[in-house]
């Protein structure tokens, strides 16, 4: 049990990793005459990922789950890929790169990186992370929690992202 503790540590530590540069983007960008659009959704939002680390621990613990190789070293290869993917997107989108939905005006949008693949790669590792976190110590019904909980909120987060950034030009 104690890797996994040690694993969602460091997943958790990511996450505030991720916020300190949030902040710092969110500067530039609000000096540069951005605001912020889909603001309403951003609490459920914190609320839903603590939650995934919270109930991913709980659950390994109080449910006795057990580290299951055939599942858990797939799952944890899956966390470690969905950390990548992140932080490509973080580097991709530099500056622009933010937890919250600021879109700086006049701006491109960026296309480049994993965004040439698909419009919205961050989401694609949240997803990924948010079964495969919990599954690497058997936790299944956080992840079914999560997943479902986190696709109703992707839809209405996707759909502010989108509106946010159709003024935007496609750019690099």
């Amino acid at each position: 049990m104690a890797w996994f503790v040690l694993l969602v540590a460091l997943v958790g530590a990511e996450r505030v990793g991720e916020l300190a540069v949030a902040r710092r983007n969110e500067r530039w960008s609000v000096a540069r005459g951005a605001v912020e659009a889909g603001a309403g959704h951003y609490p459920a939002m914190v609320a839903l990922h603590t939650g995934l680390l919270v109930g991913a621990l709980l659950e390994a613990w109080l449910g006795d789950r057990r580290f299951l190789p055939a599942l858990g070293w797939p799952m944890l290869a899956l966390v470690v890929a969905a950390q990548g993917l992140r932080w490509w997107c973080i580097s991709t989108l530099g500056r622009q790169w933010n937890t919250r939905i600021f879109v700086v005006p006049g701006l491109r949008r960026v296309t480049g990186g994993p965004y040439r693949l698909f419009a919205h790669p961050n989401y694609v590792a949240v997803v990924v992370e948010g079964f495969a976190l919990p599954l690497a110590r058997s936790a299944w019904i956080t992840a079914l929690a999560f997943t479902a909980l986190n696709a109703l909120l992707l839809s209405v987060r996707v759909n502010a992202e989108n509106a946010a950034l159709r003024g935007l030009a496609a750019g690099g």
